[in-house]
């Protein structure tokens, strides 16, 4: 398996689960339960879970209120978009500076 298969199973994997736990924690804000800490939500994102995160903020409608949501999480995808460029680029073995 190279890397590029490895890195997508990795985000597939990572955005899913992100995707499930702001479902989660938009659950558990409805019955008035134990919330998922936003540390937690971010720090997914942060992992590789922005797509997952941003799709689960409009999906449920949750956290889209808050400025650490709606200006951080489209900042890391943005930095994670450039960070796996920059992955496969290296990866490709083209020089990334001409």
């Amino acid at each position: 398996m190279d890397i590029f298969t490895v890195l997508l199973i990795y985000l597939e994997a990572v955005n899913l689960l992100t995707l499930v736990v702001f479902g989660i924690d938009k659950h558990r804000a409805r019955v008035h339960r134990e919330r998922i800490p936003e540390a937690a939500l971010l720090g997914l994102a942060a992992l590789g879970g922005s797509v997952g995160a941003l799709a689960g903020m409009f999906l449920f409608r949750h956290k889209i209120r808050k400025r650490k949501f709606t200006i951080g999480v489209p900042a890391i995808l943005a930095a994670e978009v450039l960070f796996f460029l920059a992955v496969i680029f290296v990866a490709s073995g083209e020089p990334f500076l001409r």
